[in-house]
């Protein structure tokens, strides 16, 4: 469907240049020239953008905008106004208007720039009411958010597996969403009426751990006032979830694969043997094929559990994927806090698909709960993210912008150039430093005449 465009506007020499500014767009315009007629056009059409004077013949346009506002907080809206009123405009742009656009009009490549702007923006807008309704849809299980192909593929490894009643090993990035993945699993298997158990192994002590996961009797150790069943016996028809098995000590180790290998295991502090129906999934955010040669994990451990391995890719692999987190947790935490902030400004984009966001998901989650938390209302500016791009946030105002794709553009040379510098051209040491297959950082460098023999 094509954008819809509500011009509002008494004077015929501007409504003539922004409609032959729009006529080469694929879109609808709907032209009024007076408050009523645009009030009556608002409440019969959804329009993805309203062009507005601030004067009118029948009213003032920021008033008219506050109108629209409380009929439909995330109408995305853009001003016309002379230089003279400009102070007024700036505080609305505060208070939730895009941007504004002074008359006369001596650049209409600014004009149509900020209309582009002002378009993806409200395309934002749509993506997190699109989100909203598919997770209500689904309910309150674990989604996993990204249309990038490697996300498309990991879910379809997750498909594929979850049915089968077998060991999973997740890898990947302190961040990047392993235990969200085992539920998923857990979520799609024949177990999922059973009990999921999660326990990160690195944040407990060999003891405490030991006691957390076979269970121990009452007296088997100081402190044991009574018998108490671990997790192995509580997660009985259902899914153990080990995170962080990397960190697991030798002797839990040691103990873990007796498990595994006789299907049977003991509380601390007797000798009766027990056994559990369970599902075994571990994660760990180091490469555990790299601990086994280093000595630090067992090799027949390694291979018990190795049974179908997944790998979750971080997030600098998937920028693509980025800003529908960002819609994700925007409109999460705007629900939780109670607010209506947002979305973000074209520079807060580039600065959020532009940084490395070495805490992953993880670290972008926390990024967008900061800013949400902080600010009462209008759109995400690139100064409100912290420390991410510095040099975009020092462009300034809403004006004078790089285009989002130019921005990308000089990113992404600079980068593969770098890599390619850093490796002296050798393609297969790059694809190894970057983290991409061979095969889809070689387009990259094709596109910017980077290609270098391997």
């Amino acid at each position: 469907m094509k954008p819809r465009i509500l011009l509002v506007d008494d004077d015929p020499f501007t409504r003539l240049l922004i409609e032959d500014l729009l006529c080469d767009r694929a879109v609808e315009v709907k032209v009024a020239v007076n408050a009523a007629q645009a009030r009556a056009a608002f409440r019969q059409t959804d329009f993805n953008l309203i062009l507005l004077d601030q004067r009118l013949p029948d009213g003032n346009g920021l008033d008219l905008f506050a109108e629209i506002r409380r009929e439909r907080p995330r109408q995305v809206a853009l001003l016309i106004t002379g230089f003279a009123a400009v102070r007024d405009a700036v505080r609305a742009v505060r208070e939730g208007l895009f941007d504004y656009l002074t008359k006369p009009f001596e650049n209409p490549e600014e004009l149509d720039a900020v209309i582009t702007r002002a378009l993806e923006l409200d395309r934002a807008y749509r993506e997190i009411t699109a989100l909203r309704e598919s997770l209500d849809a689904r309910g309150s299980g674990p989604v996993i958010i990204g249309r990038s192909a490697a996300i498309e593929g990991l879910l379809m490894q997750v498909r594929q597996v979850a049915p089968l009643d077998t060991t999973v090993l997740v890898e990947g990035e302190s961040g990047t969403g392993k235990e969200l993945i085992a539920q998923l699993i857990h979520r799609s298997s024949g177990r999922s009426a059973g009990p999921m158990l999660e326990i990160n192994c690195g944040a407990l002590s060999e003891q405490l751990l030991e006691s957390t996961l076979f269970g121990y009797e009452k007296g088997a150790f100081t402190g044991a006032a009574k018998s108490t069943a671990g997790y192995f016996e509580e997660a009985d028809g259902g899914t153990l979830f080990l995170d962080e098995i990397a960190d697991m000590s030798t002797k839990l180790q040691s103990s873990l694969l007796r498990v595994l290998q006789e299907g049977t295991f003991t509380r601390l502090g007797t000798t009766a043997q027990r056994k559990s129906d369970i599902r075994l999934i571990c994660a760990t955010n180091k490469a555990l094929a790299n601990e086994v040669a280093a000595g630090r994990f067992r090799a027949d451990l390694y291979y018990r559990i190795n049974v179908v391995a997944l790998r979750i890719p971080p997030l600098r692999e998937r920028p693509e994927d980025v800003m529908s987190l960002a819609l994700h947790f925007l409109d999460h935490y705007n629900r939780k806090f109670g607010k209506e902030v947002g979305a973000f400004t074209p520079e807060a984009a580039t600065a959020l698909e532009a940084a490395h966001w070495p805490g992953n998901v993880r670290e972008l989650q926390h990024a967008i709960e900061r800013a949400v938390a902080v600010k009462s209302s209008g759109l995400i500016a690139a100064g409100d993210l912290g420390t991410l791009a510095p040099a975009t946030r020092a462009a300034g105002g809403l004006h004078g912008l790089t285009p989002f794709r130019e921005a990308r553009d000089a990113f992404d040379r600079e980068y593969f150039s770098r890599l390619l510098d850093a490796t002296g051209g050798n393609i297969s040491e790059a694809a190894r430093l970057s983290g991409l297959a061979r095969q889809n950082l070689y387009p990259h460098l094709k596109r910017f005449g980077l290609v270098a023999s391997a």
